[in-house]
Formats: structure tokens, C-alpha cells, sequence
């Protein structure tokens, strides 16, 4: 069997943590990291924080689940239609390219359905297929369906054509 996409939830703030914990037992895995401005009461910093708040995909096959149980800070597989959700390779592809593009990235969980179906024709999203909640001030909205998750990026309105 090949391996293949899927998103572990981790406890509040282990992200990191539960990144490194898997390098280390040799376990692809990706936790997207986003630049963002934090201020403390003395301090401004740019730190690199989760883009998906504890979320970490991982790569690997259905037989190796069991050993992510072992793997301090993580709670569980994400779960869709009582099946660990697969996330396609294009949509981790999708979000590396996403974050090299775009400095600061912000996350919105999907409350509803959308409809609008979008292929990209410029940038690093070139020729992939989305759909799109809404254009305002030039703002597109892309949707992960698998997560329901949806990126934000000041992106021009005449980059993206209906499908």
C-alpha cells in the first residue's frame, strides 16, 4: 500500500513539538508555519507560528497508525466520514507553495458551502483548480476542502478564471 496524506490533531500549541517527535522516528510530516507579528508587554517579535492551529499532516500508510498513538502530543487522526481524512498531495503542494508566496497568511475555518469554481493563472498556485467564497479588494478566498480550511492572499482579481 502507498503512503499517503493525512492530518493528525495535536494538543493546544505541541504543532512543533509533535513535528520534531515524528522526524525523529522518521515519519514524513509537514507543519505549515506562518510569520506572525506577536506583542508581548516589553516587546514586538516575528515568530514562525502553526498555520493550521493543531493540526500536522503526515505522511504515511494505514498500517503505521498505531505507532502515532506512541508520539507525545498527538490526540488523534482526523477523522471524515468515520474514515481518517486523506489529504491529497496537491492540496499539501497547494499550501507550501501558499505560504513561499505569501508572507503573512491568514486561516479561517469554512462555516458553509461554496460553489464558485476557480482555476488560477499566475503565481505559484498557477493552474490549480479552487473554489472561491468570495473577491473583495482584491482578495481571494482558496478553500482545502479536506480540512475545511480556507487561505486568504491579496491576490489580483485577474489572476483567477472561472472553470
Amino acid at each position: 500500500m502507498d503512503e499517503r496524506w493525512y492530518a493528525v490533531y495535536t494538543k493546544p500549541r505541541w504543532e512543533k513539538k509533535v513535528a520534531d517527535a515524528l522526524t525523529q522516528i522518521n515519519v514524513t510530516n509537514y507543519c505549515p508555519l506562518n510569520k506572525v507579528m506577536r506583542q508581548w508587554s516589553d516587546r514586538r517579535k516575528l515568530i514562525q507560528a502553526p498555520l493550521l492551529p493543531s493540526y500536522v499532516f503526515v505522511r504515511l500508510q494505514e498500517k503505521q497508525f498505531p505507532h502515532l498513538r506512541q508520539v507525545p502530543g498527538i490526540i488523534n487522526l482526523v477523522h471524515w466520514l468515520g474514515k481518517p481524512a486523506v489529504i491529497r498531495d496537491e492540496e499539501i503542494e497547494a499550501i507550501s507553495q501558499f505560504l513561499k508566496e505569501h508572507s503573512t497568511v491568514k486561516v479561517q475555518r469554512a462555516a458553509f458551502n461554496v460553489n464558485d469554481k476557480v482555476k488560477v493563472t499566475s503565481g505559484s498556485l498557477m493552474d490549480k483548480e479552487g473554489t472561491v467564497v468570495a473577491v473583495k479588494n482584491n482578495q481571494i478566498k482558496v478553500a482545502l476542502p479536506s480540512l475545511g480550511f480556507f487561505m486568504y492572499a491579496e491576490l489580483d482579481t485577474a489572476s483567477a478564471v472561472k472553470v
